[in-house]
């Protein structure tokens, strides 16, 4: 059942939703740019071999454009064998450089406000908001300010239906608020799951726990004391990038530099509060430094989660909260105390599922994962005229198809209509979103990891999604995976 009544007589029905495919368009039928580049050597070395010496300097000529023909068509690992050139590039010349291994160096000092981060994150500037005490990262590179809130919920699949679907219309309404803005460069929901440390426990023991030295109480708090590292819990956090290009004026009219951009990143954050209290989600209050440092610390080296969360007093400074040693292969990334691996969600559920379907990726047990959902708005006349041209695009390809006498297919049909309705969204005055769906696996060595991701692609798959390994990036793609920090891959 997927609906109910309420006392009125009034039926509250859990509304299926779909996704629109992943745009995989090119320029010419369906050809991307470097397709495009590598046929015209290939057509060029064939014509003028063919002017200039016939056949006899066609096969002379034949290792180039088979090449090209090679490069364009082959697929490999869900791309085509030219799409990895740039990738394989910057994967050799990151090796080249010594860049795959980061190494603290412990005698020499950071500069101040400073996070210590590997690879391109190193250039993240931590600042404190003197007002609300939140801790602020500048990514100067990406022109952002980003602040982190913490919030909790109740367990989405065990409300009823009708209380599903009120709740999944309030936070359309919280998203749609974000695309309003304007200056919001990103928004990032990050759900992770942490080793408990039993501070729940210990706390519930010290408040109601009779602790008379007797046997009970003494096997009582042992018991207290094993379970709870033994546990795992969920961490949900929102992370919001004020894009300062954009607001670049409110950020001068408040008195410019970092001050200015923070009082302009407050309003934005007042109006995100407001609207997740009114998606009645519980806004657990906007990370400070020192908890931000844990989070940082935790995800690099999980097995000391545990002991951050118990004595609160140590690994709270955002200048040691780093890893020490980070070392990323082809397929994984190696830091501290565990072995990482980053999955892209590159296809969404094609058919209509309803809320709550990433369950099982969500609810897996066992397994030390991170799951972010990086939604990036888009002004309302940017998305018209991307619409515009896609549109464009589609009509004029099945036109060119059609003179060709080609059939038309089924999911180019579908992703006509994945179209029209974005464009009927946007005319209904529906905020745009592109969403990045990364899950980053954690365990502590490489048989454990390759299990684990085994079992998250598993989980995907019962989810509808198909999954793929991040290859040739897997740092940078741990710190937008793992991270709350509103970053991009």
């Amino acid at each position: 059942m997927n609906s109910q009544q309420n006392a009125s007589g009034v039926e509250f029905g859990l509304r299926a939703v779909q996704f629109s495919r992943l745009t995989r368009r090119g320029i010419l039928l369906g050809l991307s740019l470097p397709q495009l580049i590598v046929l015209a050597i290939g057509v060029l070395s064939i014509v003028g071999a063919l002017y200039a010496g016939g056949g006899m300097l066609l096969a002379w000529t034949a290792p180039v454009w088979v090449l090209c023909a090679t490069l364009a068509w082959t697929p490999v690992g869900g791309r085509k064998l030219i799409e990895w050139v740039p990738v394989t590039t910057r994967w050799l010349s990151r090796t080249a450089a010594g860049q795959r291994v980061f190494r603290r160096r412990i005698m020499k000092p950071r500069p101040a406000g400073t996070l210590a981060l590997p690879g391109d994150a190193a250039a993240l500037r931590e600042w404190e908001d003197p007002e609300t005490g939140a801790a602020m990262i500048h990514d100067p590179h990406a022109q952002t300010l980003t602040a982190i809130v913490g919030v909790s919920h109740p367990a989405f699949v065990l409300l009823d239906p009708g209380e599903q679907e009120r709740r999944v219309a309030t936070w359309g309404r919280v998203l749609a608020t974000t695309c309003r803005s304007g200056r919001i460069a990103r928004l990032q929901i990050c759900e992770r799951t942490l080793p408990d440390g039993g501070s729940g426990l210990v706390e519930w023991w010290r408040r109601h726990g009779t602790d008379d030295g007797s046997w009970t109480s003494t096997v009582y708090r042992e018991l207290i004391d094993r379970a709870g590292p033994a546990g795992e819990r969920h961490a949900t956090t929102i992370s919001l990038a004020l894009d300062l290009r954009t607001a670049a004026r409110q950020v001068r009219t408040n008195g410019g530099g970092i001050k200015g951009a923070a009082a302009v990143l407050r309003q934005e954050m007042t109006t995100l509060t407001t609207a997740l209290r009114a998606a009645e989600l519980t806004v657990t209050g906007w990370l400070t430094p020192a908890e931000v440092a844990v989070i940082l610390r935790a995800a690099y080296d999980p097995a000391a989660a545990a002991s951050l969360e118990r004595h609160g007093e140590i690994g709270r400074s955002l200048a040691t909260a780093g890893p020490v040693a980070v070392t990323e292969t082809w397929n994984r990334v190696r830091s501290d105390s565990a072995h990482h691996a980053v999955l892209w969600i590159s296809e969404w559920p094609r058919s209509q599922v309803y809320p709550g379907f990433l369950a099982p990726v969500l609810l897996s047990s066992g397994i030390q994962r991170a799951f972010s959902l990086i939604c990036t708005p888009i002004r309302s006349d940017q998305a018209a005229r991307d619409i515009r041209k896609k549109k464009t695009e589609l009509i004029s390809d099945a036109a060119q198809r059609a003179k060709m006498g080609q059939i038309e297919d089924a999911s180019q049909t579908a992703e006509y209509g994945d179209v029209l309705q974005q464009e009927a969204d946007l005319t209904a005055g529906h905020g745009v979103l592109r969403y990045t769906g990364l899950i980053s696996i954690s365990a502590p060595s490489v048989d454990e990891l390759d299990t684990a991701v085994a079992a998250i692609e598993q989980a995907a798959i019962q989810a509808s999604c198909e999954t793929r390994r991040l290859v040739g990036q897997q740092a940078q793609a741990f710190t937008v995976a793992a991270l709350p920090l509103c970053r991009t891959v």
